[in-house]
């Protein structure tokens, strides 16, 4: 489950049943000031989570920095190709790095090879995770780094929707009563923020 959380902040007038005057005065405006109530709402909305963001890579170490490298990119070739005949969403390469490997003998630094690491991410339904992952794994990618479970964007952009609707009728069930339990009524919403 994904938690999706909205805030937001009413400031509304205090209301005067005085007829209101097109140039307020100086005390007029000090006045609205001084009769604001501000509040705030929070609203939640729970939605499931149906994809898995997924990071995996191909971790590749040698003697020769081009060998080291032709092989990393050769077997995240090979990965790339399969999670693209699988309709992954969102793949993207995320990183490609190739550092040299060092031994350390009697205080001095040495070169012992290369380590090259290419890595990339992608969404799938969470329900074949577990399968692709073995066949990424077959194909050649050597490390997972991480799965997140996430909902879909579409999901998302309406928990968000649903989570603001409940803050804004928080927000204004709290104003109404402050102004039932105070006798007055709400003017006017003179400042809306939102947050989340």
């Amino acid at each position: 489950m994904a938690y999706i959380a909205a805030a937001i902040h009413l400031e509304a007038i205090l209301g005067s049943f005085a007829a209101g005057l097109v140039q307020p005065s100086l005390a007029q405006e000090k006045e609205r000031i001084l009769r604001t109530l501000t509040v705030s709402g929070r609203g939640v909305e729970s939605i499931p989570t149906t994809r898995s963001q997924v990071n995996v890579g191909v971790e590749v170490q040698g003697k020769d920095a081009k060998n080291v490298q032709e092989e990393a990119a050769r077997r995240s070739s090979a990965v790339v190709a399969l999670l693209k005949s699988r309709n992954v969403e969102k793949l993207q390469t995320t990183g490609i790095n190739l550092n040299p490997v060092y031994n350390y003998t009697n205080s001095v630094q040495k070169i012992t090879g290369y380590s090259a690491t290419n890595t990339v991410s992608f969404r799938v339904t969470t329900d074949k995770t577990g399968t692709l992952l073995d066949d990424v794994v077959k194909a050649g990618a050597t490390r997972i780094d991480g799965i997140s479970f996430i909902a879909t964007d579409e999901a998302i952009s309406q928990a968000q929707k649903q989570a603001l609707q409940k803050a804004t009728q928080d927000a204004r069930l709290q104003a109404d009563a402050v102004f039932t339990t105070l006798g007055l009524k709400a003017k006017e919403v003179v400042s809306i923020q939102l947050n989340g």
